[in-house]
């Protein structure tokens, strides 16, 4: 929580020079805009003086034609300030937009890369908060970020310098209420930028409240809980109303003192230049002209307060993307070495596992699984049998200890080579709100129709696909919720059947299903099993009593391997299983 609440500095150098490496490839439209900025900025000053010589020579000396055309050169400035305003405004916002689309696409390129330990310590609402919100906030970096201050700032200057060239005991009093000025500007800065804090905070805690409880909501109704979610979700969004009440309190005050020190300064430049004018010290034109100057000193003033918090936030949404882009820690090390296809043959060796410092998951665990064999594990809930399938598709990584497939250590592979030939069957199968068709090939172009309908036949599913409006391009919706468990695992045994790999791996891959589909699956499972390496975890000892070898897990230890029969006449921890599930039948 502390990054979220980390202001940042103003102008960091660090970040904007990596920020600027996503600018180089617009490096041309960047500068345009900067010189378009920069441009404006030298206008804005000539407006006054225009109007100041038109007064005091066209209009004083009954100059009509004078007169005339002095108007047409202050429209054709005016139309000039209005074409570059429209400039600035259209492309700082297309630079803006295609920075943060390449960010975006290169943020969530590192996310699908990250291992599951990151997900396992990182709330879903703050990936979103980094992904969607924080990026937005880096395109007003560029609409009003460091090239509108240096317009500002050089507007400032060269109003500043164009008054006292003008005449400099006006210039000093129109400029007498700039302290006052500055200060409120400065009280306001501080008072925004952390109410902006606390905004983000609100809205990231938001995002992963929602998030979180919308994918749980079969459990808050399950239980009751609606009215207590509720309240606490009343509570965190009465943080953000109160957070983002505080900024529009903040802006509420701020632009009318600013507006009420602008007015004081135009009456002292009234006050002071009616009596000059009276005294015939200085001119009507150069009073207006003033009164004019003024106006385009405080706005920016006004506006600077602003965008220095717009790009402090920008910084800040910035460091916080530039460190997970950055991060290694939960990046996995790829290797590269890429097989054409893999044999099926592995071993895991004296491997040790922790999913947090030292609390070992697996201690030294020992095994090996040759080519085209079928082993199987078993073990209470909490063994450690889900972590042994976890590290050979090397979502997480051992602690200790060697893991082999084909001979090479797993480190060694390209992940993707590696994977690419592991299909898994988990028990709690994710569908995607996508087509049955998408869900299975996961848009893999190489699947054909013809394989996909064949792989859903050998599991004995295409009556059923067949039978849904649209067959294969039936939506299931979000999470398949449209589909029984049955049907979701039915669907998820093709996934991993179509893909043809040369080791299989089913995690209690068929205790969400009924007697007659698993009867289904088992028949799909001694086809698909033929040629390939099988690694499956039950708690249906009747699915794994074929198995070559069967390996029985006991908090992180093996303590038992053999064949069904042969574990049996031990009269161990396999054998106590057996007879608590088939205590009926012994």
């Amino acid at each position: 929580m502390n990054e979220e609440k980390k202001s940042g500095r103003i102008f960091d150098w660090v970040i904007l020079k990596r920020l600027y490496r996503f600018v180089r490839p617009y490096q041309g439209r960047f500068y345009l805009v900067v010189f378009l900025i920069l441009l404006a900025a030298l206008l804005a000053p000539v407006t006054p003086l225009l109007i100041r010589y038109t007064i005091d020579n066209e209009i004083a000396n009954g100059n009509y034609q004078g007169l005339t055309l002095m108007l047409l050169v202050m429209v054709v400035v005016l139309v000039l300030q209005a074409v570059l305003q429209f400039s600035n405004t259209y492309l700082s916002g297309w630079l803006g937009q295609h920075v943060i689309r390449d960010i975006r696409i290169q943020l969530y390129h590192k996310i699908l890369h990250l291992r599951l330990k990151f997900f396992d310590n990182t709330p879903i609402g703050r990936l979103v908060t980094r992904t969607i919100s924080d990026i937005e906030t880096l395109a007003d970096v560029f609409t009003e970020g460091m090239a509108a201050i240096a317009g500002d700032i050089l507007q400032l200057i060269l109003i500043v310098a164009v008054m006292f060239w003008t005449d400099w005991r006006m210039a000093a009093i129109s400029l007498s209420m700039i302290p006052l000025m500055l200060l409120s500007t400065y009280v306001f800065k501080e008072k925004i930028k952390d109410s902006f804090n606390e905004v983000r905070t609100a809205v990231s805690n938001l995002n992963s409240f929602v998030q979180e409880h919308i994918t749980g909501m079969s459990i808050v109704q399950i239980f009751g809980s609606e009215k207590i979610e509720s309240e606490k979700f009343s509570a965190i969004n009465n943080q953000h109303r109160k957070a983002h009440i505080r900024s529009i309190w903040y802006y509420s005050v701020y632009f009318p003192v600013a507006d009420v020190i602008a007015a004081a300064g135009t009456g002292l430049v009234v006050w002071y230049g009616a009596r000059e004018i009276l005294q015939q010290e200085v001119t009507f034109g150069t009073v207006t002209a003033f009164i004019m100057f003024i106006n385009l000193f405080f706005r920016p003033i006004r506006m600077l307060a602003d965008r220095f918090n717009t790009l402090q936030m920008g910084i800040v949404s910035t460091d916080r993307i530039l460190k997970l882009l950055d991060s290694d820690e939960f990046t996995a090390n790829n290797g590269t070495y890429q097989p054409e296809t893999l044999r099926g043959e592995v071993e895991f060796k004296n491997v040790w596992f922790a999913y947090n410092n030292e609390e070992y998951v697996l201690r030294d665990i020992s095994f090996k699984v040759n080519e085209g064999e079928t082993v199987a594990f078993v073990g209470a809930t909490g063994a450690g049998k889900s972590s042994i399938i976890n590290l050979l598709s090397r979502f997480y990584d051992i602690n200790k200890g060697h893991i082999y497939v084909d001979g090479v250590d797993i480190h060694e592979y390209e992940l993707g080579a590696l994977r690419r030939d592991i299909s898994v069957v988990l028990q709690d199968v994710f569908l995607f709100s996508d087509t049955i068709e998408n869900n299975i090939t996961l848009g893999d172009p190489t699947i054909s129709r013809e394989k996909l309908a064949e792989a859903a036949k050998l599991v004995g599913v295409d009556e059923f696909i067949e039978r849904l409006p649209g067959g294969y391009a039936y939506n299931v919706m979000e999470r398949g919720s449209t589909l029984s468990v049955g049907q979701r695992q039915l669907i998820s045994f093709v996934r991993a059947m179509v893909h043809d790999p040369k080791i299989i791996v089913l995690d209690e891959a068929t205790s969400s299903v009924d007697t007659e589909t698993e009867e289904m699956i088992q028949d799909a499972i001694g086809k698909l099993m033929k040629g390939r390496t099988a690694i499956v975890i039950a708690h249906r000892l009747s699915t794994i009593q074929k198995a070559n070898k069967i390996i029985v897990v006991d908090k992180g230890r093996i303590v038992e391997q053999g064949t069904h029969e042969e574990l049996l006449q031990q009269e161990g921890a396999y054998a106590n299983l057996y007879r608590m599930q088939y205590k009926e039948m012994v």
